[in-house]
């Protein structure tokens, strides 16, 4: 299939640029993968199509602020270093910026010294090896001088970081948000569980890979990026008991997705686990859990839209898409959501 078999219109100023006020007000567009019936709904409204016996599976990885603003070292210019993946050692892979001026043994500075750091390795693709040197918990550090690394057709800067993650994040290591769960509230998970169904998590660590652009011609030749995920053991007992008794296995965010379609055997059956994932879902794609999806609306041409098109057909997504173009829905990370069942 061709890269551009995945292309839609989108005029920008549908981008949302910043969160909805309230989180579960955002709209709903919901799609039915069989008959390609499209309504329009609010997030809230969820729990209405959600039935007792399913299950809902949430992605709890935490988002770390990973972007640091410095100084190169002795008396250099500005540089921006965002931490992809923990190496050991107080080493992270990076990407950094201006990436000439930052070669092995490049020393740099961030908050006035109290995090110091050295370039020691050049990486294919450009990433670098960068060991950071502090006083105390690397974690507080960042909490205190990292800012939360936004998607870059983002321009505005967020006022309070804590809408950058779900309200039931809880395992730092992300990139980026899984912003499919952005919508919830405590209130609506309350609501959900109320109705019978029960729910579950899994972590997968987002990395920057999620917005890098499909360049090759056709989507066979795209190579994706790993990322970390795990399935704890009782996530894993409670979608083969939902599947047993006949419930639908529900999927917030095409990381929980991808988890879970990593991990499971061929007739569906879940085991606890813990590694690194590459799958790239596209149409063609027998899903063997995933029943029905939560997800935001993607990028043109992006490996995640091709996901959904696996999902719900790619006329049938491609046609949902022009409609909530028409309908003027809010677009991709602080956008509105879908709900494909």
């Amino acid at each position: 299939m061709k890269t551009s078999d995945f292309y839609y219109d989108l005029p920008e100023e549908l981008i949302a640029q910043t969160p909805i006020a309230q989180r579960d007000t955002s709209r709903l567009m919901t799609l039915n993968k069989e008959s390609g019936a499209v309504e329009h709904h609010h997030f809230y409204e969820l729990v209405d199509y959600l039935r007792a016996g399913d299950c809902l599976i949430l992605n709890d990885s935490r988002v770390l602020p990973a972007r640091l603003l410095g100084q190169r070292l002795p008396g250099g210019g500005a540089c921006e270093v965002l931490l992809l993946i923990d190496r050991g050692d107080k080493t992270w892979e990076c990407l950094v910026r201006p990436g000439r001026k930052m070669r092995t043994g490049a020393k740099l500075s961030f908050g006035d010294g109290a995090l110091t750091a050295e370039v020691v390795g050049e990486l294919e693709g450009g990433n670098r090896l960068v060991r950071f040197d502090y006083e105390g918990i690397f974690l507080e550090v960042l909490e205190r001088l990292g800012k939360m690394p936004l998607p870059p057709y983002i321009k505005e800067e967020l006022q309070d970081r804590e809408r950058y993650q779900t309200v039931y994040s809880k395992v730092v290591g992300s990139a980026a948000a899984p912003t499919a769960g952005l919508h919830f509230t405590p209130e609506l998970l309350e609501k959900i569980k109320e109705k019978g169904v029960e729910i579950g998590y899994v972590t997968l660590h987002v990395g920057l890979g999620t917005f890098r652009p499909v360049k090759e011609e056709t989507i066979e030749g795209h190579e994706m990026h790993s990322e970390f995920c795990t399935i704890p053991q009782e996530t894993a007992d409670l979608i083969n008991r939902t599947k047993a008794h006949g419930g639908r296995v529900v999927c917030v965010g095409t990381t929980s997705c991808r988890t879970v379609e990593s991990w499971a055997a061929e007739d569906g059956h879940m085991e606890a686990k813990a590694g690194w994932t590459n799958i790239f879902i596209y149409p063609g794609y027998r899903f063997k859990v995933l029943d029905a999806l939560v997800t935001n609306f993607h990028l043109p041409e992006s490996t995640l839209i091709m996901l959904v098109s696996a999902l719900a057909g790619r006329e049938q997504t491609l046609a949902a898409y022009e409609e909530a173009v028409r309908e003027k829905y809010r677009f991709f990370s602080f956008g509105d959501a879908m709900f494909i069942s």
